[in-house]
């Protein structure tokens, strides 16, 4: 049985929540990027961008590092494999019910399938 997540998750997931955050993590996984750059597409105000990656620092998500005055935003991909393989968990979960339902599915149908041939050639 799949265990249960973590507060860890729960800030992976709260993080990705949000389109602009989702967004940010795309253009990180092409390369690294500062707050400025990160803002420009979006016509979002630079404290606005630093809320949203503030929440994806705090997810663990991305890291920052500082060279002089400069602070450039990395993609830690870590986290998102983590939560990946707990959602894994649950769709092995559900392709397997999904395999007995149509197990269950085929052997009920059978008898109405071989009902409606017989049915069929007698008109």
């Amino acid at each position: 049985m799949a265990r249960e997540p973590s507060s860890e998750y729960d800030a992976i997931f709260a993080a990705l929540a949000h389109p602009v955050r989702r967004s940010i993590l795309e253009r990180l996984a092409r390369h690294d990027a500062g707050v400025q750059e990160l803002a420009g597409p979006y016509g979002l105000s630079l404290p606005t961008i630093s809320r949203h990656l503030r929440m994806l620092e705090r997810a663990g998500l991305v890291s920052v590092t500082h060279e002089w005055r400069f602070r450039t935003r990395h993609l830690n991909v870590r986290p998102l494999a983590e939560a990946f393989g707990w959602l894994t968990q649950y769709r092995i979960l559900w392709e397997q019910s999904f395999d007995r339902l149509d197990g269950v599915l085929r052997e009920d149908s059978s008898p109405l399938l071989k009902s409606r041939r017989t049915r069929g050639r007698s008109r």
